[in-house]
């Protein structure tokens, strides 16, 4: 079975898990909530919420009441496959972190569904450490001093979907990328004991990302067989960009996504370690880029590294097609 479906049959089991977990405890006097949250203990203020993450346990409902609660929120109590941990609210329920520190942080965790609610500032909104088989669907983050959403330290196997990522970099333009999935060779000491940040496995679909300063995905070296598929990305707020989606990864599904305003080539592979940006697979994406640049390109030495690039993948300029653009080296099928 190809890598990417086995990915999309792991997101239906988790799915189906989600829908079907039981609810833990109610408030009778609160109305019930709107936005698909499930029954569950209704928060409505910054101590309730930090003191329910703390507690937290298998079978948890969480609903954040709508309102502004300022602060760093973190999630490091594990939930179980059968029965997930579940964090959500509508998005006038608003974690806001300020300018500093993680809005929301799941440290070693796993099972969790983060839904609905909109997380933002602090210098990262959403980050995921050593944390897997989570899931981020339905949030809003937005106005981040550096990336939105930040999975890394082996964070494997989370979904982020049908979620909006918008206004990052607002303090460091140079790491303000949308979804940023893993950590670059430079910080491995730091994170991952010198060792590869094996952040694998993760699926990035449906989300609209745009007026990130940085890339709107930024996959690193060390990341390997994931998905990010139909989602529509924005770069006319990229200052620091050269794509809208850069991979330095191995055996990525990169298929059906739209882009507009790329600051540069739509897509772009590199060889950052020797080993890295190889079998990657991208096909029936739709971008707008510039004249001078490709739908999809592959670097330096990734060019000998297996990746396909399909020619169903579209290039627009100046909103026509260009199918002269797809890929400097030529396309596939």
């Amino acid at each position: 079975m190809p890598k990417y479906a086995a990915i999309s049959g792991l997101i239906a089991v988790l799915l189906i898990a989600s829908a079907s977990a039981g609810c833990s405890g109610s408030d009778e006097d609160a109305p019930a909530p709107a936005g698909g949250c499930p029954d569950g203990r209704v928060v409505k203020t910054s101590a309730e919420l930090a003191d329910e993450l703390a507690a937290a346990k298998a079978g948890d409902v969480i609903v954040v009441a709508p309102g502004a609660y300022g602060g760093s929120f973190v999630a490091d109590r594990a939930g179980e496959a059968s029965a997930p941990i579940v964090l959500c609210g509508e998005s006038s329920a608003v974690l806001d972190g300020g300018e500093r520190g993680y809005t929301l942080h799941l440290d070693g965790v796993s099972h969790w569904r983060v839904q609905g609610l909109t997380v933002r500032g602090g210098a990262k909104g959403i980050v995921l450490d050593q944390s897997s088989d989570n899931q981020i669907v339905d949030v809003t983050v937005e106005r981040t001093g550096e990336e939105g959403i930040h999975l890394r330290r082996g964070s494997s196997r989370n979904l982020v979907e049908r979620s909006r990522i918008s206004g990052t970099g607002t303090t460091r333009p140079d790491i303000g990328e949308g979804i940023y999935i893993g950590s670059a060779e430079s910080n491995w000491c730091s994170l991952t004991d010198c060792e590869p940040d094996r952040s694998d496995a993760n699926a990035v679909i449906g989300n609209r990302i745009e007026n990130t300063t940085a890339e709107t995905i930024d996959i690193k070296e060390g990341a390997s067989d994931g998905v990010v598929r139909g989602n529509h990305l924005d770069g006319a707020g990229s200052t620091r960009a050269d794509s809208l989606i850069d991979v330095k990864g191995n055996g990525w599904t990169i298929e059906k996504n739209t882009g507009a305003a790329s600051p540069g080539n739509g897509a772009a592979v590199f060889e950052i370690l020797d080993g890295w940006g190889r079998a990657n697979v991208f096909r029936d994406n739709r971008f707008e880029v510039p004249a001078t640049r490709w739908a999809v390109e592959v670097f330096g030495a990734a060019r000998a590294g297996g990746n396909v690039v399909a020619c169903s993948n579209a290039a627009l300029v100046a909103g026509r097609p260009a199918p002269d653009r797809v890929a400097p080296q030529g396309c596939t099928g």
